[in-house]
This record gives C-alpha cells, sequence and structure tokens, in this order.
C-alpha cells in the first residue's frame, strides 16, 4: 500500500521543531549553532521532495526528523583521518601513514603539543638556536657525518640540496637512475624546479667512469647517484658506485651527492631481512652528502634528512627554501626519540614499531589466523568461505620492492553457490568505525596479518561480530 504523501504547507517551523526534546538532546551534543544549521538543509531537502510529490508523511514526524538530523550531524562530526587496520601485507604503506611511531617517540610529541618547548633556543646561553640542533648531534653520531639538516620529506631534501649547490648549472645523473616515485613525481621534475640543468650520461642499464667524465663542463656542479630502491635493473649492467663516482669527483673537483631514498641506518641482514645500503656505509664510500627518508625503514616520522660534509650542509642551511622546506616541533619531537633508539640496537626489534612488524615471524601470524578463522566465518555466513594461508608480505614505500617477507593470513572468497560479492564486503569493511583494509587479487580478498597487533585482535574480532545482520546478507546482492 502507497504511504501517503505530504505537501510543503505539512512541514513543521524550524523554531517549532528546535524547542522539542529530541532536537534539544542534540542541542547539549553539538551545540545550537551546528543543530540549526543542519536543520535548515534538512527542511530545504524536505522541501523539495514535498514539491516533486514524492514526500512521505511519516517523514514529517518529529522523531523521524530528528533521527535523520541525528545522522547528518555524526556524519559531518565524524574524523576524517582515522585509524583503520592495516591488511594489506604492506608494512610501511605511503597512503596509510608510512611507519608507526613507537612508545617514546608518542611521549614526547605529546608534550610537545602540550607544553612550550625550546624549538629554537639554546638553553645553555638563552640565545635563539638552530632547531637542526635538536637532532644533529644524533644524525651525526649515527651517521659519521659531520653534520645535518631536516626538511619536510626526502624528495624536498634533494631539492633544497639542488638548489644550494646546483642552480643555473648542471648535476649529472645516470640515465638508469633518473627515478619516478608515487604519484608520477619524477627526479627530472625536481631538478627542473630547482632551476639545474640534467645531464644524463649512460644508457638505461649500463653507465661506466667514462661516461661522467666525457660528461663533465665548465657548468657541472655535481655528480649525483641516486639509489633504486623501488626497482630493479637486472642481465647485462653496469654502474658506478659511490668510491668510484669520488675518485671521478675528486679529481675533477665536484662534490658527490646520493640520494638514498629509504635510508637505512643499519643493516637490515642482522634480523633476516634483505640488505639496502646503509648511510653510513654510503659516506665512508665518499658521499659529500646523503639525502633520505625519516618514515621509510628508519621508522619515524615523515622528514627528509640530508647528512654530509659540514660546509656543504651550511650552504643548504643558508638557502631561503629551507625555512620554506623546514619541519615543525612535532617532526623534531618525535624523530628524536626513533634516532635514539638506534643507540641500543640488539633491541630495535622490540622497541621501534616498524621493525618490530618487519621481523614478525609467520608462525606467530599463522596462529593468528586459526584464533581468528572461526570469528570471520561466523561473521560472513554461508555466502562466503574463510581459509587461513601463508602470504608474502611488502616492506613498502618503494624499499627493497622485488623482496618478500614470509607471512600469513586469512583469505576470504565466494562460497560455491553464494551470493556473495567482494567489492560489496570491502566496501561494508571501509565502514567500519576503524575500516578493515585488505587486497582483492585472485578472485580473494586477502588479509595479511604481518600489521595486526595481538594486543588489537580483540578490537579487530569485535567489528567482525558487530558487522553480522540479523539476515546473514553481509556484502550480498540482497545487502
Amino acid at each position: 500500500m502507497d504511504q501517503p504523501l505530504a505537501s510543503a504547507s505539512d512541514i513543521p517551523s524550524l523554531d517549532k521543531l528546535v524547542r522539542q526534546p529530541a532536537l534539544a538532546a542534540l542541542v547539549v551534543r553539538y551545540g545550537r549553532t551546528q543543530v540549526i544549521d543542519a536543520l535548515r538543509l534538512h527542511l530545504d531537502s524536505l522541501r523539495h521532495a514535498a514539491v516533486s510529490g514524492a514526500l512521505p508523511r511519516a517523514a514529517m514526524d518529529e522523531d523521524a526528523i530528528a533521527s535523520a538530523l541525528a545522522g547528518r550531524l555524526e556524519d559531518r562530526a565524524r574524523r576524517r583521518m582515522r585509524p583503520v587496520f592495516n591488511l594489506t601485507g604492506v608494512v610501511v604503506h605511503t597512503n596509510l601513514g608510512r611507519a608507526l611511531l613507537p612508545d617514546e617517540a608518542l611521549e614526547v610529541v605529546a608534550e610537545a603539543l602540550k607544553w612550550p618547548v625550546n624549538l629554537e633556543l639554546e638553553l645553555a646561553t638563552g640565545r635563539r638556536g638552530d632547531r637542526d640542533s635538536l637532532v644533529e648531534s644524533l644524525l651525526c653520531e649515527l651517521t659519521g657525518a659531520e653534520a645535518a639538516t631536516v626538511v619536510n620529506n626526502n624528495a624536498a631534501a634533494v631539492l633544497l640540496m639542488l638548489s644550494s649547490l646546483a642552480a643555473r648549472r648542471e648535476v649529472i645523473v645516470s640515465r638508469g637512475e633518473l627515478v619516478e616515485i608515487g604519484g608520477s613525481f619524477r627526479l627530472p621534475d625536481i631538478m627542473r624546479q630547482a632551476g639545474v640543468r640534467l645531464c644524463e650520461v649512460g644508457t638505461t642499464n649500463r653507465t661506466h667512469p667514462g661516461d661522467y667524465l666525457e660528461a663533465i663542463g665548465p657548468r657541472t656542479a655535481l655528480l649525483l647517484k641516486v639509489h633504486t630502491s623501488n626497482y630493479t635493473i637486472c642481465g647485462f649492467t653496469a654502474s658506478v658506485g659511490v668510491s668510484g663516482l669520488k675518485k671521478i669527483g675528486r679529481e675533477r673537483g665536484l662534490p658527490v651527492a646520493v640520494d638514498l631514498g629509504s635510508g637505512s641506518l643499519l643493516d637490515l641482514s642482522r634480523w633476516g631481512l634483505p640488505r639496502e645500503p646503509t648511510v653510513r656505509e654510503t659516506l665512508a664510500a665518499g658521499a659529500d652528502l646523503v639525502t633520505f627518508s625519516g618514515d621509510k625503514l628508519l621508522g619515524g616520522p615523515q622528514a627528509g634528512i640530508v647528512v654530509g660534509q659540514a660546509d656543504l650542509v651550511r650552504r643548504l642551511k643558508a638557502n631561503p627554501l629551507k625555512r620554506a622546506l623546514r619541519v615543525g616541533k612535532l617532526v623534531l619531537a618525535a624523530l628524536e626519540p626513533v634516532l635514539a633508539l638506534y643507540r641500543a640496537p640488539e633491541s630495535l626489534a622490540e622497541r621501534l614499531s616498524t621493525m618490530r612488524l618487519l621481523t614478525r615471524q609467520a608462525a606467530d601470524m599463522k596462529l593468528q589466523a586459526f584464533r581468528l578463522l572461526p570469528v570471520l566465518q561466523q561473521a560472513l555466513g554461508n555466502a562466503y568461505q574463510v581459509r587461513e594461508e601463508p602470504m608474502a608480505s611488502e616492506i613498502g614505500s618503494g624499499a627493497l620492492p622485488t623482496q618478500q617477507l614470509a607471512s600469513h593470513g586469512l583469505t576470504v572468497s565466494v562460497a560455491r553457490g553464494g551470493r556473495g560479492s567482494l567489492d560489496r564486503l570491502q566496501a561494508a569493511l571501509r565502514s567500519l568505525p576503524r575500516p578493515v583494509l585488505g587486497r582483492l587479487a585472485a578472485k580473494k580478498l586477502w588479509l595479511d596479518l604481518r600489521c595486526l597487533d595481538p594486543s588489537e585482535e580483540q578490537c579487530f574480532a569485535a567489528q567482525w561480530e558487530a558487522l553480522r545482520p540479523p539476515d546473514g546478507t553481509l556484502g550480498t546482492d540482497r545487502a
């Protein structure tokens, strides 16, 4: 039977509605201004429906209006940046904020948020100081550098370095190292923005010392080597190492800079992980400056770090661009305790969040999978089949892209004869109070458990239990 329709004249006034008890409760929670603004919008939508002859009379009920208004206000108040469960299998995930900070960093950041701090004040002298000094000594201690500076990401570090040392001049780079990072952001674009002329040498797969020597001219300002951390070139290849570039640079009076990208401070093979060149090794091999990220393998906040010779770092700090690219107190507050953890590398796998996730054993994740499998299967019902399976995690953010970590997790597939939809299921999981993010491949939803801390299992399981609808139609065509 069709519902009776209402006309525009049946819509109650704003003044009358705002005095009702149901709306009064919303005023207490959200404030009068927000409630009135939302109510005006809702009443406008009711009028449009009435004019088009599609306004049910039931929508005029005060409780119905209060319920619709509550939903509108709740959606408006919901934070856009929210915690998620990262079950994608990518540990350092660019889209999910990259590295997780350890407890030591969280405590210092909380203090910096709550209290004034000596960001640019030397406590010993009472004079204005340099904010880089808060972490510079630690960076020099851990890398063997003479000096260091920090900006907001590694692309900014490269931009500052090029602008400071080679503006309106040439920088020589091997053609095989002209990288593109996420979002189609390319090294040649950064060089162009810095006012630098790019001079490519060699070929995609082979570059020799003679290629650099032949390209050096009166306008050459810098030899740049880029660590290709987000891809590999295999087969018939050749490249010039840092020590070889240093020899050329010394002969021709040119500095050598290296963009390490991921920026590992320690040899990861001690934890059974693939090896990456470290910052200390790169400087020891002859690099005059090294740039790297703070939020990838280092495991800290988003930052770009430059370390190397003191005279060159001073030139970077004197560049007006440094002020535009500098970091604030929260980044420095987080970076200092993270760097301090590297003084005790023997406990890094337990205390540094990123390292703890990277070194988790597949056997531990397999036990997690067995514990969680019945919870997920009960929540999804007969429309889906949940299985525990071995998986392969990635470090992420361009670090060691060809290397995978043995992992374990759960897969969800549509049951034979079932009417489930993995796309609908993914959408339902993203709509949870704490969204659950997996990856879709081979007609399965893969939920890698590497990044699910055991302390979060109960919260994770509770969400699945609350997700189960009474009719068992979650993520199906009827849902």
